[in-house]
């Protein structure tokens, strides 16, 4: 018998801006709090909470990790299987 899978984790992308922010990102913590706010969003994009706008582009969600001190911005595709990520802060 298999063992059970465990959930599918959607890939991260990132926008141009914020692949540029990714860029200036220098201290190890920075690195290691962003990588693990990255695993977070990618095991449960919906985790993040919707933010308010309108129906015509992707719905923007945020996800806050105030014990790393990390904020992302971000969008999830309509199959979920990729996370956008627009914007961080780390």
């Amino acid at each position: 018998m298999a063992p059970p899978h465990s959930p599918r984790r959607a890939q991260i992308a990132f926008s141009d801006s914020a692949a540029k922010q990714l860029e200036n990102l220098t201290s190890e913590a920075e690195i290691h709090a962003l990588d693990r706010a990255l695993v977070v969003i990618s095991v449960d994009p919906d985790i993040g909470e919707e933010l308010p706008g309108d129906s015509a582009g992707p719905q923007l969600r945020q996800y806050t990790d105030e014990i790393e001190r990390v904020r992302l911005l971000y969008w999830v595709t309509a199959l979920r299987t990729v996370v956008v990520v627009a914007y961080i802060e780390a």
